[in-house]
């Protein structure tokens, strides 16, 4: 009988463990915030941690090493000493390089429209069915974010079924009265940023982060040149990309997270290929043109 039991708890706590999708370090900082006692917001931290890394975000089993690194960072700048709290959440996530210790950034995004309401000791409830409270979708707005974007760059739209979850995220949360859900909000939020990872319009540049991830720099191990020729071959294809529409927010959002990447990329490339790439560059995203332009040096 003990046996039996003994046998029960494994697999039970075995897939309790497969069950966890994200490896999420969660920060809740409120240096804004007076008063020597902030215990709620370490138990705030510790709950919207085991709600992230808690619950099954994917459709697969992943292995413990498989887990996507990401950083939640919740800056309160307000708290009314209760339960209702205002801030800003910064949201990182990366994915490892084939054969290396380089990860690259997939996601990088400052979301200044969070506004929440939480008690001590509560916990953090959340349903794909219908709105629960401000905080929970947040979460779970960026947990499919996170995982889609993954999913995309090892899998031609792999992420679809995931940004289509982000899609009804925003749609359940517009049945409540909070920033960030809707269309005229703000042209950038998450509104926006969900509507463009499901538009056909937007199709190539997901479609471009797939072979910049699997046939650029996972290649970059066995053959740098070889890598990075891939990459620019399939570069031009960023000039396509439509970044004057009204609520264009994936194309800002991928700059933001590999403007840094693409300069380090080709800082080390041959001096016509470094222009070709600057040039393209300039082009298609003229607000990091600085950035650009140290590759002609």
């Amino acid at each position: 009988m003990k046996k039996t039991v003994f046998y029960i708890i494994l697999v039970l706590a075995g897939f309790r463990a497969s069950a966890q999708d994200l490896n999420a370090r969660v920060q809740v900082l409120s240096p804004k915030i007076q008063g020597s006692n902030k215990r709620i917001f370490q138990t705030l931290e510790t709950a919207m941690k085991d709600f992230l890394n808690g619950r099954k975000w994917s459709a697969d089993a992943i292995l413990p090493q498989e887990r996507i690194d990401c950083n939640f960072v919740l800056n309160v700048t307000n708290w009314d000493g209760s339960s209702n709290f205002s801030g800003e959440l910064q949201v990182q996530s990366s994915r490892p390089v084939f054969n290396s210790t380089y990860s690259s950034t997939l996601l990088n995004i400052n979301d200044k429209d969070v506004d929440f309401i939480y008690n001590e000791g509560q916990t953090i409830d959340y349903t794909d069915q219908n709105f629960q409270s401000n905080l929970s979708s947040i979460m779970a707005f960026y947990a499919y974010i996170i995982v889609g974007l993954d999913y995309d760059t090892f899998s031609q739209y792999g992420g679809s079924p995931y940004f289509a979850n982000a899609q009804t995220v925003v749609n359940n949360a517009q049945t409540g009265s909070y920033r960030g859900w809707k269309a005229f909000d703000s042209n950038t939020n998450r509104y926006w940023l969900s509507e463009n990872l499901n538009n056909k319009l937007y199709a190539p540049l997901r479609s471009f982060m797939y072979d910049y991830h699997r046939n650029g720099l996972d290649a970059m191990a066995d053959n740098v040149a070889k890598g990075r020729k891939e990459i620019t071959t399939i570069l031009p294809g960023l000039q396509q990309i439509d970044r004057q529409r009204v609520g264009a927010m994936f194309p800002l959002v991928f700059y933001t997270a590999k403007s840094d990447e693409l300069v380090l990329l080709y800082s080390k490339a041959d001096p016509q290929e470094r222009v070709q790439a600057m040039n393209i560059l300039l082009q298609a995203d003229p607000a990091n043109g600085n950035k650009y332009q140290t590759l002609q040096k």
